[in-house]
């Protein structure tokens, strides 16, 4: 079956391509697209013509197995050229997602309609590219420059409404969208053909271009694309079309050669293969629609929240009525701000409220499909609660811990069906954050193991299967990172230094800023508990112990590795600090000696590889791929450099 066709209904002529499953502009949709112009210019009989995709969405970007081909012929910007040059009106009737080259083909079209829940947008710059068929030289003169820096540069799409307000669509369509198409095409077949986008004039509007390429590039924190972006917007707006268009496409091909390219394709792929097990292919998932929570603090809020806004029933416990109570406020601030931002509806947020209760009593959890415990990181604590779920909830119901260091096996073990025991770590905010390490336990069935990776897929989440060791993937590699880290403060470094040296790789925040914001007292409590099993002939650095003897637990309290004037302060050096470490490194004799931000980034990225391989040796981690997802989405490694294990291949 030809991936496009055309139908001739009287004077309308019906494009469709059905390439599934995202319609990508593969070889085979571009020689058919021209194919289909060509039929199309040689029936004199039709007036106006439509582009529709069949299945869940419009064109939703390129075939990426092509980009390390020869590129075979047409090429997309020829494509859309000969879109363009059509004689007659051809209207793009756009759903799902319209994204990269499906837009700039919508671009390629005299008019565009969509349905109201489309999505439209340019996120080549995710990949290390640019759009490189017309994307930076045809938004900006049909929706301004403003507006086509934010699609392009930012790489996030907008809703079909917004898209109708900035210009870049012509109209909603409010019935069956080939319905509209069709009538929106009849009512425009004999209007004067519109300008081509490529050849119309600059909108009006004066762009301060310098403070935009700052802002961009402060903002991009070392990614070149969305610079790129910018500065081939700029240059093309002042060209004409014909220079402009290849401007871009050049920009385009140097980028897509670019080891950062290479490396964010890299994480692409790795992100959508490592949670696919090979093991689970012939088991279908148990069903949920009922999720308990156990805990209503900032973890177990922002995991209800997450089920909510993924469409699951759920049910909070807490342990009395004013902490149930405080964790519902928060589980609905967090709603309030889905809906502020326009992220749900007021219809689907009232939809969520009914879909939330809370309780003190266990026995509201007996008719759930799941319960997540998110309490107390304390090993009899968490076995207290799993036994007092297992006590309520039905043999078939899954059970998972939130613990992010705890003994998984242990846990299991200590209950009746250890196969139903699993690990779910989120990521705070648990609602926000895309990661989710999905643990297997050495007694959890398959089935179960298969439920829990389905269930973390309909959350949206990226999911990560990892075994059961201390910390996990993510947490283990911190840990042994971060212990590299404290050697080098007590050997010459200051905590100030180390950050900025992450910062400057890429990283969105240091490791000591990281940790006073998620509290130095979750690290104190795991060293605490490792003492009586460390080794003593192991190097031990004390000074985050001492900080937290002195109530230094991080931004909450205004001071930890830094100081911090109010709760949204930078932070900022403390002499205090300093002394302490200064004194710590004189007490153990050590001479301290200066680090360079390449001595220190070196040791990071050495400790993490490392620590990485050793991890998928273990069989902890399925891939090195799978560390370089972790590391990536969890723990703020700059997405453009590929991961730890990537950047040591």
């Amino acid at each position: 079956m030809a991936v496009v066709s055309v139908e001739f209904s009287q004077s309308i002529a019906v494009i469709r391509i059905d390439n599934p499953p995202i319609n990508a502009t593969s070889h085979a949709v571009r020689a058919g697209l021209m194919e289909a112009i060509d039929q199309i210019a040689q029936n004199t009989t039709v007036t106006a013509a439509i582009l529709i995709c069949a299945g869940k969405t419009f064109i939703a970007g390129a075939d990426i197995t092509e980009f390390n081909q020869p590129p075979q012929a047409p090429l997309l910007p020829d494509v859309i050229l000969r879109l363009e040059t059509l004689n007659i009106p051809l209207i793009a009737a756009l759903h799902g997602t319209v994204l990269g080259g499906g837009l700039e083909v919508a671009l390629g079209c005299h008019y565009r309609i969509a349905t109201s829940d489309a999505k439209l947008g340019f996120p080549e710059v995710n990949l290390g590219l640019i759009p490189g068929a017309g994307g930076t030289v045809r938004a900006p003169r049909l929706i301004g420059p403003q507006h086509a820096c934010t699609l392009i540069a930012e790489g996030k799409p907008v809703l079909a409404a917004v898209a109708r307000d900035w210009g870049l669509i012509d109209k909603i369509a409010d019935q069956d969208l080939e319905q509209a198409a069709v009538a929106f095409a009849q009512s425009v077949a004999k209007l004067p053909l519109p300008v081509a986008l490529a050849d119309r004039p600059v909108p009006d509007g004066a762009v301060d271009w310098d403070q935009v390429i700052q802002k961009t590039r402060q903002k991009a924190r070392g990614a070149n694309a969305p610079v790129v972006a910018i500065e081939t917007i700029r240059a093309g707006l002042a060209l004409p079309a014909p220079t402009a268009l290849a401007l871009e496409r050049q920009q385009f091909l140097e980028l897509r050669d670019s080891k950062q390219s290479q490396a964010l394709r890299h994480i692409f792929m790795a992100e959508r293969s490592v949670g696919k097990l090979a093991s689970l292919k012939e088991i279908t998932p148990a069903r949920i629609n009922h999720v308990g929570i156990i805990g209503g603090g900032l973890m177990g809020a922002g995991i209800a929240t997450a089920c909510l806004l993924a469409g699951y029933k759920v049910t909070m416990i807490e342990r009395d009525d004013k902490t149930l109570e405080n964790g519902t406020h928060t589980v609905i601030h967090h709603l309030q701000t889905s809906r502020d931002r326009k992220i749900i509806s007021e219809a689907i947020y009232n939809q969520h409220l009914e879909s939330f209760t809370g309780s003190t009593d266990y026995h509201a959890l007996a008719n759930c499909h799941l319960v997540i415990e998110a309490v107390f990181e304390d090993f009899a604590i968490k076995t207290a609660v799993l036994t007092a779920v297992e006590n309520v909830v039905s043999l078939n119901t899954l059970i998972a811990t939130n613990t992010s260091y705890l003994n998984i096996n242990a846990l299991a073990e200590s209950m009746r069906q250890p196969e139903r025991i699993v690990g779910l770590h989120f990521f705070s905010p648990a609602h926000i954050m895309k990661l989710l390490e999905v643990v297997c336990t050495n007694h959890v069935s398959a089935q179960n193991i298969s439920t829990a990776l389905a269930f973390a897929r309909n959350l949206g989440k990226i999911t990560v299967p990892t075994g059961v060791c201390d910390g996990f993937i993510g947490n283990r590699i911190m840990s042994a990172y971060r212990k590299q880290c404290e050697y080098m403060i007590e050997d010459g470094a200051y905590p100030e230094q180390i950050d900025a040296a992450m910062t400057d790789f890429g990283f969105p925040m240091g490791l000591f800023a990281m940790q006073d914001m998620a509290g130095l007292e979750i690290s104190w409590n795991t060293r605490k508990r490792q003492a009586a099993t460390r080794d003593p002939d192991e190097r031990y650095v004390a000074l985050g112990d001492y900080l937290c003897e002195q109530g230094r637990f991080g931004r909450k309290s205004g001071a930890g590795w830094f100081l911090y004037e109010n709760a949204k302060a930078a932070p900022k050096p403390d002499p205090v600090v300093t002394a302490i470490i200064d004194q710590e490194s004189a007490r153990k004799g050590i001479t301290r000696h200066p680090f360079s931000y390449d001595e220190i980034i070196h040791t990071i990225l050495t400790t993490m590889q490392q620590e990485g391989q050793k991890i998928v040796n273990e069989g902890i981690a399925q891939t090195p791929d799978a560390i370089d997802v972790v590391m990536v989405n969890g723990y703020g490694f700059p997405r453009w450099r590929g991961g730890p294990m990537f950047m040591a291949r």
